[in-house]
């Protein structure tokens, strides 16, 4: 015998406890330290031994991890961890005919046609549920992109042994170099493109585990089968470097964020998921970068360019992403001009997507808009097909910060506000503090809006040039907003190189050196 009482699990003793065997209902959970949740009857129903109980501990939120689930995700994280161990054999040649392996495979007819057919399954099976396409859907230009991402890791300069500072001292040197974290774990809705971006970290020596919403996980297979399995064997890899969650289960993706194993975990998708994946990352001592909530902000005031205007919300428009234009506040002084100049951008940006566009104006401000714009209606493009609606909804204060979530149809908010200073405080407030822009031509008002302003990314035009691969060059793995708070020392865009560690190494040239000045001894013989 091992020593255990009878009902213990020997791996739980050494942890300090039991293992939870059962759940009832009522069953009292604290949380949050002085707080207390309760099990329902549908949870005590469900749990089963060896389930694991997830408690969030800011909400009481009581999630449930089914045995298979965790051992789906456990097994994932493992076959990575494993993988990392012998990245450090791995040279930065191999790394580079990678990304070369993976794209040519993207690139190839045939490997394309399978993703494709994959992608046009989950894209129908996706509306039969009535929900939204426009970012699960490959195109020629998802691909292009795709493969250009790839080939920018091939030709990027190892992450591998930067030295970030060097110190010299008589005698000897201190090198400070960039080295490889661990295993990153990605969860991201349905977006077959963010797929291949993720595996950025594998040029740093990291090796990565994900996971993708549900719509797209036959996609997510086809290019695992087709693309990255082969350029991974391809390569020399070792087999993990780069590995799926194959689940379509939540539970699972819970079950991976709470590996302790993890290096870094990244969840992109919508906000209340985010918020949920951070919590369990954060209690299990696994660092985040988090981006839930976006749409970005757009400031004029009554020196602004009625031509920048016009340009800045018509091209911030031309689809619905992370830094689409969400909310347009006008100062009152400048109302009368540049609200006619914001009107008729938005009508363009709806004739280019051929189902008009939706205004939402906060209440109290509707007289700004001309009466037929109160009176019209528009056909908006819905996850679930075009339907007649008012072309301007009135929107309490309270519900500015809401990211409008459209298909065809650009969505905007519109508030009247009394200054610049006014538009920043809504937006420190409101908004999930991403993207802001300012439409002005004074430089004083751009310098206290830049110093004032909470967000992380700034603009003097159009919002939709927060991308990584659009304004860095560098695929990004994950945009991360402020909602959550400021990010120790990094940006907010999260590229495949900048998930490293730095370890230090010391040359010492002076064999003599001591700390306590004794010289060194005589060697006997």
């Amino acid at each position: 015998m091992d020593g255990a009482r009878p009902g213990k699990d020997q791996d739980a003793k050494d942890q300090g406890g039991e293992r939870l065997a059962a759940l009832t209902p009522g069953m009292v959970i604290p949380y949050g330290g002085d707080r207390l949740a309760r099990v329902s009857p549908e949870l005590a129903g469900a749990f089963r031994p060896g389930d694991q109980l997830i408690v969030l501990q800011d909400s009481g939120t009581l999630l449930h991890v089914p045995a298979a689930q965790k051992a789906i995700a456990a097994d994932a994280v493992g076959r990575a961890q494993t993988a990392f161990a012998r990245m450090g054999e791995v040279s930065d040649d191999q790394i580079t005919a990678f990304f070369d392996a993976f794209a040519d495979r993207l690139a190839d007819e045939a490997a394309w046609t399978a993703i494709a057919q994959a992608n046009a399954a989950d894209v129908a099976r996706a509306q039969q549920k009535g929900r939204s396409t426009t970012r699960l859907a490959v195109s020629p230009a998802m691909r292009a992109d795709m493969i250009a991402g790839l080939r920018a890791w091939r030709d990027s300069a190892p992450a591998r042994g930067r030295v970030v500072e060097a110190i010299d001292h008589p005698g000897w040197r201190v090198e400070q170099l960039s080295a490889a974290l661990g295993v990153v774990a990605f969860v991201f809705e349905g977006r077959p493109n963010v797929f291949a971006d993720a595996t950025g970290v594998l040029r740093a020596g990291n090796s990565v585990v994900f996971r993708i919403g549900s719509d797209a996980l036959g996609t997510a297979r086809a290019i695992v089968a087709e693309a990255l399995d082969p350029a991974i064997a391809a390569a020399g890899l070792p087999p993990g470097s780069a590995v799926l969650v194959d689940s379509a289960e939540h539970a699972a993706g819970w079950a991976m964020f709470g590996d302790p194993r993890l290096g870094l975990a990244v969840a992109r998708g919508s906000g209340p998921a985010v918020t949920q994946l951070g919590g369990i990352a954060r209690q299990a001592g696994v660092p985040v970068s988090l981006h839930g909530t976006g749409g970005a902000w757009m400031a004029a005031d009554a020196s602004a360019d009625p031509e920048r205007l016009f340009a800045a919300v018509f091209h911030s428009l031309d689809r619905k992403v992370c830094n689409t234009l969400n909310v347009f506040c006008v100062t009152r002084d400048g109302a009368e001009a540049l609200i006619p100049v914001f009107l008729a951008a938005l009508d363009q940006a709806g004739a280019r997507g051929g189902h008009g566009v939706k205004l939402h104006v906060v209440e109290g401000d509707e007289g700004v808009l001309p009466p037929e714009w109160r009176t019209a209606q528009v056909q908006v493009s819905r996850a679930g097909g075009v339907k007649a609606e008012p072309k301007v909804e009135i929107l309490p204060l309270s519900e500015l910060g809401r990211e409008w979530e459209w298909e065809q149809t650009p969505e905007v908010t519109l508030k009247v506000v009394a200054d610049l200073e006014e538009a920043v405080r809504l937006f420190n407030r409101y908004s999930p503090q991403f993207a802001a822009s300012l439409i002005s031509t004074d430089p004083d008002a751009h310098a206290r809006f830049y110093a004032t302003i909470n967000a992380p990314f700034v603009g003097d035009g159009f919002t939709r040039w927060v991308d990584g691969q659009y304004a860095l060059n560098k695929p990004e793995l994950g945009l991360s907003n402020w909602e959550f708070g400021r990010l120790f020392a990094r940006g907010g865009v999260l590229a495949g190189d900048g998930v490293f560690t730095v370890r230090a190494r010391v040359s010492q040239s002076d064999i003599h050196l001591d700390r306590g000045g004794a010289p060194t001894p005589a060697r006997r013989a």
